[in-house]
């Protein structure tokens, strides 16, 4: 009924770390630095950086997910990224 995948717990716990420093800790870790850097600069000048950098993660964040990021970056309002 279905196909079935078996993970131990040694094996899952090493998954998730893998996947997690590869994909989500890298975006959060450019979007941290482009913070820094890039405060009141144009949302135009932003965007494409952070769109690059949700492709290099493999993310899949909308167009307006990423716009209202920049737009974060720019004015230096609060803003958390979290992936999940």
């Amino acid at each position: 009924m279905g196909n079935r995948i078996t993970v131990d717990r040694q094996g899952l716990g090493r998954s998730l770390t893998q996947w997690g420093d590869v994909y989500g800790t890298s975006y959060q870790r450019d979007f941290a630095s482009l913070s820094r850097s890039h405060r009141s600069r144009p949302v135009a000048e932003i965007l494409p950086l952070l769109r690059r950098a949700a492709e290099n993660a493999r993310l899949g964040f909308s167009p307006a997910d990423l716009l209202e990021q920049a737009e974060a970056i720019s004015t230096g309002a609060p803003y958390e990224v979290r992936i999940g």
